[in-house]
């Protein structure tokens, strides 16, 4: 499984998200939006044009395909199956 996530360099729920992976042992990889140019593109073409932030990108193994808008712990834990504490 990948985990991407888009943020930017100033984004307090962006922050919350990565501190929330890091405590689930979810390893990710990050692209900031704010001082990236090809991953503000990237972000713009797998959300359909939208840029707010955290937007992440699940890769499951099986090759299927999840976006997750926002920090929103309960489809984060459903997505990635992990128990919240």
């Amino acid at each position: 499984m990948t985990v991407i996530i888009y943020s930017t360099s100033v984004c307090p729920f962006c922050k919350a998200l990565k501190d929330y992976l890091t405590s689930k042992n979810v390893s990710f990889t990050e692209k900031l939006v704010d001082i990236d140019d090809a991953a503000q593109k990237e972000m713009g073409e797998a959300s359909g044009g939208f840029f707010g932030v955290p937007f992440i990108i699940i890769t499951k193994d099986d090759g299927t395909r999840e976006t997750i808008l926002g920090f929103d712990k309960g489809k984060i834990d459903k997505v990635l199956q992990v128990n919240r504490v």
